[in-house]
């Protein structure tokens, strides 16, 4: 389709989207509260919320491919929370009972989705269960929407593709021209342009963090084992997390409060991080004046190669958060050189993934009711069968079948996962102790490595947009179990901020 095409196709659906008001309710930019005030006050039904964002699919997927699949039984899923809402006399109105959620397609569910990971190879596979953050959607009575455009396995091949077999390429509501970046750029774009209530991404290194920056959305990397893992397909168990990726920072905070806790499939990982979930929840620490005494340090390095005007937008951040009572510290070293740092970390994480993917990708494949693939080995064969849907003359699979190659964690990973954990410990973590911070803040998802080598938590906000129109966000980072202070530091940011629009769809 020619540019002059798709802008004057993008106009029409983008006014098409601005109009959704219905029975006094404006359905469109919609946040939870303003839906829990819907259902209390009766201007809203679960069943018109979950109408309203299938008809958004079917105007706006065609564009964007955010969307795979839809759940076929999401209007009944609707209907009966309706009902529990009448029966319970109202009280049935909070968290995020009768709230349609759309996951991530390698977020397993067992019901008539799919889950392949955006790959045609598991196509037909059925699950055993639903995954461990489903099954606390389900019981927080949420409504499954349907899955989103991944690239699990592709962004394995190649890096922030934005691509899937399944769901082709994911556009940037934006600009469309424009990459949505990252293996979560389906949730992205479908959070952006309002095509499902709130969603949920996961991450291994910077896949909900940079969708979130580019698509400007809230995104929460949570600390790895936070969120349960178990029945998500897998890249590795030591950097694999699941979290929110929505329009605003307390619609994330009230989908972390539904899905974090302890899961007996997940139990190592889920259990070690329980410890850090506070008392009453992290709805508390939406705060106006969260960045109030807060300690947040600025990494040299990180901010270097942006245009000048996005420089002055984030300086003039760095002020708003000193006027409204932060201590920001800058010109802070993570490292003496930061390139070698980068480097040694990419190696190293490069040397344990591709073995960690292997098994868990075998364990998980393995578990399977059905399935037509039982191994990475089978889908490198599919992938080599389907060279056309599969793309591999774009793509290729390198790094699949460096992965399949490895024979366990031996010598060589377990010396790499080491020199990761130094890494984390003299950079990142050494760094926030010596200085007593609360948080450092970077540019996009610029440190997500650093993030993801300790398990440590990121929440991305919208921090402006270039001169095409092109979003850019801002992220504030801590180490394991900051999530608190980090939501403090993110509302009141975003409080005072106030940065995001709604897309533009410019080509």
């Amino acid at each position: 389709m020619a540019w002059l095409q798709l802008q004057a196709l993008a106009a029409v659906l983008a006014l098409v989207a601005a109009n959704g008001v219905s029975h006094g309710f404006e359905f469109h930019e919609a946040t939870v509260e303003a839906i829990h005030l819907g259902f209390s006050n009766g201007s809203l039904t679960s069943t018109a919320l979950v109408q309203f964002y299938l008809d958004q699919i079917s105007r706006l997927n065609p564009l964007l491919r955010a969307v795979i699949e839809v759940n076929p039984d999401a209007l009944r899923q609707a209907a009966r929370a309706d009902a529990q809402r009448a029966s319970s006399g109202g009280q049935l109105t909070g968290g995020l009972h009768g709230i349609p959620v759309l996951l991530k397609d390698n977020i397993a569910t067992l019901d008539a989705l799919n889950t392949t990971a955006g790959s045609l190879a598991l196509l037909g596979s059925v699950v055993k269960r639903d995954a461990g953050v489903v099954v606390r959607l389900r019981q927080a009575g949420a409504v499954v929407l349907g899955k989103a455009n991944p690239s699990e396995w592709s962004n394995f091949r190649t890096v922030d593709s934005g691509w899937s077999a399944r769901g082709g390429q994911s556009l940037n509501p934006y600009v469309l021209s424009s990459t949505p970046c990252g293996s979560s750029a389906g949730p992205g774009v479908a959070a952006a342009a309002n095509m499902a209530a709130v969603t949920l991404g996961t991450e291994t290194d910077g896949s909900i963090l940079c969708p979130s920056s580019w698509n400007s959305i809230v995104g929460i990397k949570p600390t790895v084992g936070l969120t349960s893992r178990s029945g998500v397909i897998p890249i590795t168990p030591r950097q694999d997390t699941v979290g929110p990726m929505c329009r605003t920072v307390s619609d994330a905070v009230q989908v972390l409060d539904t899905i974090v806790g302890y899961d007996a499939f997940d139990a190592e990982a889920t259990g070690a991080a329980s410890k850090y979930i506070p008392a009453g929840g992290y709805l508390q620490f939406l705060k106006q004046d969260g960045l109030r005494g807060k300690r947040i340090g600025v990494p040299n390095g990180f901010f270097q190669g942006y245009r000048e005007a996005e420089l002055r937008v984030y300086q003039q951040h760095l002020d708003t958060m000193r006027n409204h009572g932060a201590v920001v510290i800058e010109n802070l070293d993570v490292a003496a050189n930061l390139t070698a740092l980068a480097v040694d970390i990419a190696s190293n994480e490069f040397m344990a993934v591709r073995a960690e993917f292997k098994l868990s990708l075998n364990a998980y494949l393995a578990d399977l009711r059905y399935s037509p693939v039982r191994s990475l080995a089978d889908v490198i064969a599919f992938n080599n069968a389907n060279p056309v849907q599969e793309r591999l003359k774009d793509f290729g699979q390198r790094n699949l079948v460096a992965a399949e190659n490895t024979h366990g964690i031996g010598s060589v990973e377990r010396a790499a996962i080491q020199r990761l954990e130094e890494l984390s410990a003299n950079g990142l973590e050494r760094l926030m102790k010596e200085q007593q911070l609360d948080a450092i803040v970077t540019p996009n998802s610029s440190a997500s490595s650093l993030r993801a080598i300790g398990g440590h938590p990121g929440i991305v906000v919208p921090a402006g947009y270039g001169e095409q129109g092109v979003p850019f966000g801002i992220c504030f980072s801590g180490l394991q179990g900051y999530e608190p202070r980090l939501i403090e530091i993110a509302y009141a940011f975003e409080q005072a901020t106030n940065v995001r629009r709604a897309p533009m769809f410019k080509p």
